[in-house]
């Protein structure tokens, strides 16, 4: 593989496959796939199917854009700063003061989209760099702040500055930060919330327009919202023209969803208005078709495209191979592929990375290679997804040097690797044990300008934690926390790393890891408490998971009722009735004041836990079934 894969380096490298012509090739898909500001539709033809992938290069913060080689050292050197510091704010500030960096159009913007995920960092040089003299924050910086705060859904802060914005630079609101604002909502499925925004806009000067309600309206069909984006549409429809914008989202929310009957339902809408159908429409159409398996319909309207003048586009074609590879159906994947070809559409990068993936998946990386070298052959410059493919393919065989190889050729044709790359090769050398090397690469992402995300800290610290380190594994975990990228799906590793702890006797190292979550503000629910109370509980620590209730309560978060049957418990065994009481008389003032009966929430949690003992106990029964079973069916055989 390693041999097919170095005569794909030299075909690509041959200098006449890469010509300075703006006719060949390679040039001709830059130009086709260059972002479009003036396109009406919520969906460009790029974006048409179900899983499609374009890698988009930002011009601002390429690596051959001069302006950020101005930038680099400046980003850089403050991004070190905010690292080593920014949970120690008086000594943040006189490193910033010490550093002599000049603030100055640009800088602020690139140094937040440093940070990454890492929005905690990002926050505090915004507020170091309001409070400088003589500088005012730009819209493109408060619109990368607000971005970066509803990435972490720290939605309380993006209204409080917003509100700042008002009293002081209320020029700089637009229509762009609350569409932010909209997208993050829907993607925490927070529905009401989002349309809460579009009432909000005026209050800001902001006029609510089409524009709005159009990005509104797609957010929420993207994210799974679809029924009430229709139910919104529908009211709407008075005050908004119906677009064929809006239908197109509508149709892509109900095809994603499954409901083709109500994406039919849609087009008959479209039709009375006398609305025309495009190549966006018929292809999110196709995806639908291709996603809920119906191929035979999915080639129908392919062939209905034709008859109407409307030629399948590559977007078309790579959303049924798409389809196809997800059926392991490699062989009529590649027949759509040669009749696309025949027709006289070509193939683009996201094509062949379909393809690669496909052979990939089912385990045939040969074949993944081979359609590398005749995409390299044919002039496209494989993106970072391309081999981020191969590299899941060599991941799933843990072959950590082939990985390890890719990169390096990778370099070689000037595709650096990127953060799902580096993610994916350290959590091999994780799962192989190779934390040091596992490090490594860290230390080496972070060098070539990439900050850690979510996902990469996630990995370090379950590799940690296989290898029993668990020092280590609790300094990543509070650098995690530190950045501001802990957030309620990420509880898992709360708990692995809770009981790990516990387990091995290490209350005061959990201790201290609680205290940094609490004191870096996040945002604890009562999922998180019930981690912790629930792992001290466990491991004999009925004292403190009962202070540690009491604290929760205080921060007036309800416990769970399992959790309350479960201390109850524990204190009757310990004979301690006040603590008992002072529990018991808490949890009753904050039922009364939900509207819930104390007796029903008691017999609930009493309920719960005998449930769960009782599933136990059936587990254990079941599995010692099957063994006794087992010797007499071994004799049969």
């Amino acid at each position: 593989m390693r041999r097919l894969f170095q005569k794909s380096i030299s075909l690509y490298t041959k200098p006449n496959l890469i010509s300075s012509n703006p006719n060949s090739p390679l040039q001709l898909f830059h130009t086709v796939h260059k972002p479009s500001k003036q396109t009406n539709h919520v969906f460009s033809e790029r974006r048409s199917g179900f899983g499609l992938v374009r890698l988009e290069t930002d011009p601002e913060t390429s690596p051959d854009n001069p302006t950020h080689c101005e930038f680099a050292a400046e980003v850089e050197k403050i991004y070190r700063i905010l690292r080593k510091f920014h949970s120690r704010v008086p000594k943040l500030e006189l490193a910033l003061h010490q550093s002599g960096v000049v603030l100055r159009s640009g800088l602020t913007e690139r140094v937040l989209n440093r940070c990454g995920d890492a929005g905690n960092l990002g926050y505090r040089f915004f507020v170091w760099a309001s409070q400088q003299p003589n500088y005012r924050p730009s819209h493109d910086v408060y619109r990368a702040m607000i971005k970066s705060l509803s990435k972490m859904r720290q939605f309380g802060a993006v209204w409080a500055l917003l509100e700042e914005m008002r009293k002081e630079n209320p020029e700089l609101i637009t229509v762009e930060m609350f569409v932010v604002l909209m997208r993050r909502f829907a993607s925490a499925r927070m529905v009401k919330k989002a349309v809460e925004v579009l009432d909000e806009m005026p209050k800001y000067g902001v006029e609510v327009d089409e524009y709005a309600f159009g990005c509104l309206l797609d957010a929420l069909c993207k994210n799974g919202s679809v029924k009430e984006a229709a139910s919104l549409f529908e009211d709407m429809r008075v005050r908004f023209k119906p677009s064929i914008r809006h239908f197109t989202s509508l149709l892509y929310g109900w095809c994603r969803a499954g409901k083709l009957m109500e994406a039919k339902h849609v087009l008959v809408q479209m039709k009375e208005l006398g609305i025309e159908i495009d190549i966006v429409v018929y292809n999110v159409l196709v995806g639908g078709y291709a996603q809920a398996g119906k191929m035979a319909d999915a080639y129908e309207l392919l062939k209905e495209m034709r008859s109407k003048g409307c030629e399948p586009n590559a977007a078309s074609y790579t959303t049924v191979i798409q389809a196809l590879c997800g059926q392991e159906k490699m062989e009529e994947a590649m027949r759509v592929f040669v009749e696309m070809e025949r027709s006289g559409c070509e193939g683009d990068v996201v094509t062949y990375s379909s393809l690669i993936s496909g052979f990939c998946r089912w385990g045939k990386i040969v074949r993944s290679y081979e359609i590398l070298e005749s995409m390299i052959q044919k002039g496209f410059m494989p993106s970072q997804m391309t081999y981020l493919q191969i590299m899941l393919a060599h991941e799933k065989k843990e072959d950590l040097e082939e990985c390890m190889g890719l990169m390096g050729e990778m370099r070689k044709i000037g595709c650096m690797p990127d953060l799902g790359i580096y993610n994916t090769v350290i959590r091999l050398a994780c799962k192989l044990g190779e934390v040091k090397e596992g490090v490594r690469l860290w230390n080496e992402m972070e060098e070539a300008g990439f900050s850690p995300g979510l996902d990469t800290f996630v990995i370090m610290i379950h590799g940690f934690l296989a290898q029993g380190c668990l020092i280590e594994a609790c300094e990543y975990f509070k650098e995690m926390v530190g950045r501001g990228l802990l957030s309620g799906p990420q509880y898992g590793t709360l708990k692995e790393l809770m009981n790990a702890l516990l387990r091995d006797e290490k209350l005061e190292m959990a201790k201290d890891v609680w205290s940094c979550i609490v004191t870096r503000g996040c945002e604890l629910n009562v999922c998180a408490w019930t981690i912790w109370i629930h792992a001290l509980f466990s491991k004999g620590h009925v004292k403190e998971a009962c202070s540690y209730c009491l604290d929760m309560m205080e921060a007036d978060v309800m416990p769970q009722p399992d959790t309350f049957a479960k201390l109850m418990r524990g204190l009757k065994k310990l004979y301690n009735r006040q603590i008992a009481a002072e529990i018991t008389e808490k949890v009753r003032q904050m039922a009364a004041d939900r509207k819930i009966t104390f007796k029903m929430y008691k017999r609930r949690g009493e309920r719960d836990l005998n449930e769960k003992v009782k599933e136990k106990q059936d587990g254990g029964r079941k599995r010692r079934a099957r063994r006794r079973q087992w010797p007499s069916q071994a004799k049969a055989l």
